[in-house]
């Protein structure tokens, strides 16, 4: 272990800059760095307290775990290791629950157990206290990928338990009117138990009162009367909004598209599908996810809910592995670091020159993945009681306390990301990948180039190591300042507040959706770590579903592997209006900007208050142009 020494001008200058940020929190006035994560409210005392956990953790990180190559390469501001504040407690980014088994042998939060529930409601409350629980051992999000299946169960015996109470006294009633009446208060209590469900994921916090469960929930393909019953209800909760018709900001719900199953006219779940895009249509989720695109169907094993895709948060996706069953279930990503791209383009005088610069990075970025793993593995499992014990990663119940975590962990996930290959390509080329065929080439030659290191590096260490798309939320401003007050304001590359996230086609283009995602879709599948494709629409899109439907199509015509459609969702405090307001309420003609909740789609996630959102994100929302459908 390292002695902490302050004897060089270096030393000084971290320490300095440690102090700053601790003024900066204390006083409010550094919005980039209270904001980071627009899901966590900063300036609360909690949301100070874990600022100031988080700034001096990451302190220490760098100073005592990093190595020099890792540390150099991040002050040249050219890499990124996610979560660094996490880094020293091993716990892991993400993780997809596997639900059924928890609610079916009950589970231990570590203050008394809870036994498998008798009923609808009771199972929804328990999938609630799992996501509150498992948020506070993981730094990222977690999801729940088979949710329909998981929970038909209990909807069958909230039936049964109603069943029986009308038979008891209701003896002149023949078995179909039992039944009917039955289903009838069958599906009354469910959609209770949806809207409590989601009404709770939006009221409750975690991490010390800091955060709101970052949560997400995969369904749509279950056949089965409970199953459809559940999503209908939960849908339909969607819609009907929080308190005051408020736009449910959790859970970011993901709708499983197949065919044969729910895409077509004739598919048995085909009706969730047209209640899903209306439900979207209002709220902005269910976004959807393409169980038929080629990279996600050669998992799918048909009669097998476990095997279809699950996507979680803003887009990750984790199922290929080389230690155990591939699909999602009971695992997840275990950290990501990103590659600033434009940086890159930067310092390259020649294409060559940034392709020898991107394999050297990406080389010190695997190394820097993997002794974080190695790291994480020599944690012990009783430092996260629920994640292991009750067996939310897969094997985790059969350690005990003391055991390492090597041979769980290693079924999850290592991850490169990647930030700005728009404005990279525009350095390189003078063009991004949505203005010419050569520089969309070369993009894809780029993020191809990426994926094989990491296909490479998966068969050289034994280890699942995988390509995201960033989500940069916080970080989509931080390489952009630093780069900024290196090399000036460059036209296309530097001379806005933020980096183009990942493979997108920057916002500000003016590019037709079909265009959009024709040119987005090749890369879903070089990205296999995690990948979205945003549409934005423009006005009120609640009359016009034909519209979102041609979108969602497209989207499985181009291979895209997750989807989301973003449109305005306004709503008025003074009198609960929901739709699209612009200057003036059109129900009670308030004109005070104040009373007006703006839903948006800050990465994956929504949020409605945007004084929470870092300055980067602001700026990058209202740069947004619409993408039209038609034509």
């Amino acid at each position: 272990m390292k002695q902490l020494t302050i004897s060089h001008s270096k030393d000084q200058d971290v320490l300095q800059e440690l102090y700053q940020s601790f003024h900066e929190i204390v006083n409010g006035t550094n919005q980039e760095l209270l904001q980071e994560n627009a899901n966590v409210d900063g300036r609360s005392p909690c949301g100070l307290m874990s600022k100031f956990a988080s700034e001096s953790a990451k302190f220490y990180v760098r100073e005592y775990l990093l190595t020099t190559e890792t540390k150099q390469a991040m002050e040249e501001n050219i890499i990124y290791p996610h979560d660094l504040d996490y880094y020293s407690s091993g716990t892991t980014t993400c993780c997809q629950i596997p639900l059924g088994k928890l609610l079916e042998r009950g589970f231990n939060t570590g203050h008394g157990y809870m036994r498998s529930p008798s009923d609808i409601t009771s199972a929804m409350a328990l999938a609630t206290i799992i996501f509150q629980a498992n948020q506070n051992m993981q730094h990222g999000g977690q999801s729940m990928p088979t949710f329909d299946v998981d929970l038909a169960p209990y909807v069958k015996k909230t039936f049964n338990k109603i069943y029986g109470r009308l038979k008891s006294y209701s003896t002149n009633w023949s078995n179909e009117m039992l039944e009917a009446q039955a289903w009838t208060e069958t599906e009354q209590t469910t959609y209770q138990a949806c809207e409590a469900f989601i009404h709770n994921l939006n009221s409750m916090h975690s991490r010390g009162g800091g955060q709101i469960p970052f949560t997400s929930i995969n369904y749509g393909t279950d056949l089965s009367k409970e199953g459809r019953l559940l999503v209908k209800n939960l849908l339909l909760a969607t819609q009907a909004g929080l308190g005051n018709g408020e736009t449910p900001v959790f859970p970011i719900q993901i709708f499983k598209l197949k065919k044969g199953v729910n895409f077509d006219e004739q598919d048995p779940n085909f009706d969730l599908y047209q209640l899903a895009l209306e439900t979207t249509a209002q709220r902005l989720f269910p976004n959807f996810s393409f169980i038929d695109s080629p990279f996600n169907l050669e998992y799918y094993k048909e009669g097998n809910p476990q095997s279809e895709v699950a996507y979680m948060g803003c887009r990750t996706r984790v199922m290929g592995n080389c230690h155990g069953v591939q699909n999602s279930v009971g695992r997840g990503n275990l950290s990501f670091t990103s590659i600033n791209l434009v940086k890159l383009a930067l310092i390259s005088e020649n294409r060559d020159m940034f392709f020898f610069h991107l394999n050297h990075y990406i080389d010190i970025i695997i190394q820097q993945l993997f002794d974080r793993y190695l790291f994480q593995a020599n944690k012990q499992a009783g430092d996260f009681s629920f994640l292991y014990s009750q067996g939310i990663w897969n094997g985790g119940e059969e350690l005990n306390s003391g055991s390492s975590l090597e041979e769980i962990l290693k079924q999850g996930t290592l991850s490169l990301g990647f930030i700005g290959l728009a404005e990279c390509l525009k350095s390189l080329t003078g063009n991004h990948h949505g203005e010419c065929d050569e520089a969309w080439e070369l993009g894809k030659s780029i993020v191809s180039f990426m994926r094989d290191k990491m296909d490479q590096a998966s068969e050289e260490y034994d280890m699942n190591f995988t390509l995201i798309a960033t989500p940069a939320e916080g970080l989509s401003g931080k390489f952009t300042r630093k780069d900024q007050a290196e090399f000036g304001y460059i036209e296309g590359v530097t001379d806005r507040l933020y980096y183009t996230n990942s493979f997108h086609i920057p916002v500000y283009y003016p590019i037709r959706a079909f265009d959009k995602i024709r040119k987005e879709g090749p890369f879903h599948q070089l990205c296999n770590a995690g990948h979205i494709t945003y549409i934005e629409v423009d006005g009120n899109v609640r009359n016009n579903i034909s519209a979102m439907d041609t979108i969602v199509r497209a989207m499985a015509k181009y291979n895209i592997g997750y989807g989301s459609i973003n449109h305005p969702v306004d709503q008025c405090k003074l009198c609960g209006y929901s739709g699209v307001i612009e200057n003036e309420c059109p129900s009670c003609g308030g004109t005070n900007e104040k009373n007006f909740n703006r839903i948006r789609r800050i990465t994956g996630y929504l949020v409605g208050d945007m004084s929470k959102w870092n300055h980067a994100k602001v700026n990058e929302e209202r740069h947004r142009v619409r993408h039209g459908v038609q034509g």
